[in-house]
């Protein structure tokens, strides 16, 4: 069974370092061709993950921009640590740690972004004019800016129809920067990416860079026990926009099972409770649940109907937050979403009941063109009943 080299004693217990066998699956996801798809007649682009962080980072430092570190994240980097060979994972996260203080750096990496998409811009195509808003409009799936007291980060999610989504988040600081300790991995790609571009000779077991990996969720000893375990362990669920519910539920359905069944129904509680300040009226989460199963079931029509059944029954026994009628609402939606998927109906218009003024909820969501701006949920007004805090039995 393969482990981690061992790690002199004065590091930290959150890093580790790469064995021969974890730096060839970390070259080999590096080395794999990516497709962007792009929207109506614009070309598929096909790159080398590798090749595309290259030209990213060239043309950042080109333009003045530090790096701190380039770094590979979530399911790509719990692949590379999994001992399961059979992992599979879906987005291909990648961190660059800049500066952010000067607001007009976001629109520039922006721009330098999608500059370096056109060096791969099948041949052929004419390229003069390329300029950003035509490449977003055709290649980029989302955009985030996250600016508050204690963020200060944006992402730019390239389009994968297949749901293989190539995502660049440029970070500068990030008060929560997980969800669950299996998904808290962060490979700092320095050294391997230095390897690729200066050395002539391959990987052998005997000649390989020596590549870091962190968990932000704290010892990486046991963010592992749970990664090769299939054990949900969290801290602090009310942090996550959404409360991570969503996430939960996904690991349930993919069999991951609580390391502390008593403590994760208190988590349910702070999930839920979560999840409901940000999205608060039933429009909203029809269209939060309608995209969270478009990205993370594709195709996958059974396994959407068992994930609302386990969603249903998460809300139905650790919701504390709402009125009672309210939840049966959200119930009723997630029935109806249920029902229209087992009959081939899902994506056509939904009509509910509208909710009297009176129970609606004042909230704050994505605003403006071009970046949307997340908001802290402090800025959110919602009612909490005093009999029903998220630790009320």
């Amino acid at each position: 069974m393969e482990q981690f080299a061992t790690m002199p004693e004065s590091e930290a217990k959150r890093f580790a370092v790469l064995t021969y066998g974890q730096v060839v699956r970390l070259g080999e996801v590096l080395s794999r061709k990516v497709e962007i798809h792009g929207r109506g007649n614009f070309p598929t682009i096909q790159v080398v993950l590798k090749d595309l962080v290259e030209a990213v980072s060239s043309r950042l430092r080109e333009k003045g921009v530090k790096l701190r570190d380039i770094r590979l994240n979530g399911g790509a980097a719990s692949f590379v640590l999994c001992q399961d060979k059979k992992y599979i994972f879906n987005d291909l996260d990648l961190i660059f740690g800049v500066d952010l203080t000067c607001p007009q750096r976001i629109h520039m990496i922006f721009d330098v972004v999608m500059d370096a998409l056109t060096d791969f811009l099948p041949e052929g195509v004419s390229k003069n004019r390329m300029c950003s808003a035509t490449l977003k409009d055709a290649y980029v799936k989302k955009l985030v800016k996250v600016t508050d007291d204690s963020n200060r980060w944006s992402l730019i999610s390239l389009s994968n129809n297949d749901g293989r989504n190539v995502e660049l988040k440029f970070v500068d600081t990030m008060k929560r920067p997980f969800e669950f300790s299996i998904d808290s991995f962060q490979i700092n790609l320095d050294s391997l990416l230095s390897f690729f571009k200066l050395s002539t000779l391959p990987i052998k077991p005997n000649f390989f860079p020596t590549v870091l990996a962190e968990s932000v969720y704290g010892d990486i000893g046991i963010a592992l026990h749970h990664l090769d375990n299939r054990l949900i362990a969290t801290r602090n669920p009310e942090e996550i926009r959404g409360g991570g519910l969503l996430k939960y539920c996904n690991l349930l359905v993919k069999r991951y099972t609580p390391e502390d069944r008593r403590e994760i129904k208190i988590m349910e509680r702070y999930m839920c409770s979560r999840f409901f300040i940000d999205f608060g009226d039933l429009d909203t989460q029809v269209k939060k649940l309608q995209k969270y199963l478009q990205d993370h079931f594709h195709g996958e029509e059974r396994v959407k109907c068992e994930y609302l059944r386990i969603l249903h029954r998460t809300i139905a026994t650790s919701t504390v937050c709402l009125m009672g009628h309210e939840r049966k609402q959200t119930l009723m939606l997630i029935e109806q979403l249920a029902n229209n998927i087992e009959h081939g109906l899902l994506g056509m218009n939904y009509y509910f009941r509208p909710i009297p003024a009176r129970f609606q909820a004042a909230n704050c969501y994505y605003k403006g063109p071009g970046f949307r701006n997340h908001h802290s949920h402090h800025h959110h007004r919602y009612r909490f009943y005093p009999h029903c805090s998220p630790m009320a039995s």
